[in-house]
């Protein structure tokens, strides 16, 4: 029969399976060395639905950029998202810049070490208000994210949706009462570990399991189907048109979106809704202000978000104009949008344009 998990059999089989397989990462501490609160807090920020090997190098060019989280709090908008380009959820910089910002002026530049304090940041919930002082400062604090979810179902052969509210509940009693005394920090991230590298949402590792033997889903031989897999939903598919409009001295006329929803703050390509299947000239005229002339295809960029499906049907041409734009639209070279933040989607079409001159 398989026992029950509980403190005493989980959590050292864990901790010694972490202390020997733990994967390397740039923010977190090395053997006999205090983690750097700043850089569990930007880390955590970056890891939110992205996954390692895509979070590193934005998280040392981060670093890089802004050594201190005081240095991010003095850093504008601008910078922070032409940094964070291509990481996507944008949200999750804004919410950052604006979390450094908290901390210099009402914590005195000291990431907070309660979980309370942590969750009056921007962005900041109850996950990762518990991972940052969990790991940061070692609080009694536990966490509960898809990976964790996925390793307690599975430990306890838990077959009912984690998604659903009670269950929630349950599995955050769960994960508090596995949490150690001290070394907490370490164990939360040897569960998220696990869950990444091991206990895998598809063809989990069972044999080299370091808790196989506490596993109720193994011994019954149905970890496959734990947790039962999200019901998909038809992604509602938007379709927008895209004006690369150059002048004559070779500059594009880009635009900035506004500073509250998608790809809040960051430039783009003049860029409208698609109302019919054909474009006119007078439909490019009024999308960006000028007649345009050898208005030609330039290319199609389909980008997949959590629930919508765009297609970007990009467009070029030419327009007389002499005057700047006005705010928030301005004329810039290739090589001057460069230094300015813009979606994926759009960095697309930019390296097609430069790709047909």
């Amino acid at each position: 029969m398989t026992p029950p998990a509980t403190r005493d059999n989980f959590v050292p089989a864990l901790l010694a399976w972490f202390d020997a397989h733990q994967r390397p990462m740039p923010w977190r501490a090395r053997a006999g060395q205090t983690p750097n609160p700043y850089h569990v807090l930007l880390s955590e920020a970056m890891l939110q639905q992205t996954q390692v090997a895509t979070v590193v190098p934005y998280f040392l060019r981060f670093i890089d950029a802004f050594p201190t989280i005081d240095a991010l709090a003095r850093a504008n908008e601008q910078q922070v998202l032409r940094l964070w380009q291509g990481l996507g959820y944008y949200s999750r910089a804004h919410n950052l810049l604006k979390a450094a910002r908290m901390v210099v002026e009402r914590f005195d530049g000291m990431v907070p070490r309660t979980v309370d304090e942590l969750l009056t940041l921007p962005g900041v919930g109850r996950y990762t208000a518990g991972a940052i002082a969990s790991i940061a400062y070692d609080t009694h604090a536990p966490i509960l994210d898809g990976n964790v979810v996925r390793v307690l179902c599975r430990i306890d052969a838990l077959r009912r949706d984690p998604r659903d509210k009670a269950v929630q509940f349950q599995l955050w009693a769960r994960a508090e009462s596995l949490l150690p005394d001290c070394r907490t920090g370490d164990f939360n991230q040897s569960m998220m570990e696990l869950g990444a590298t091991v206990c895998t949402p598809k063809n989990p590792s069972c044999l080299i399991c370091p808790v196989q033997q506490m596993c109720r889903a193994h011994a019954q031989g149905i970890q496959d189907r734990i947790p039962p897999a999200k019901q998909t939903k038809p992604l509602k598919a938007e379709r927008r048109w895209v004006f690369c409009v150059q002048r004559c001295d070779g500059k594009y006329l880009i635009e900035q979106r506004p500073p509250i929803g998608r790809w809040a703050g960051m430039w783009q390509f003049i860029s409208v809704e698609a109302a019919t299947d054909m474009i006119t000239p007078a439909v490019a005229r009024a999308a960006c202000g000028y007649a345009l002339k050898g208005l030609t295809p330039l290319a199609t960029v389909h980008h997949t978000l959590t629930h919508r499906q765009y297609q970007f049907d990009a467009y070029r041409g030419t327009a007389k104009a002499r005057a700047n734009a006005i705010s928030p639209r301005r004329w810039a070279t290739l090589a001057e949008m460069e230094e300015l933040p813009f979606s994926k989607p759009q960095l697309a079409i930019r390296k097609r344009l430069g790709e047909s001159e």
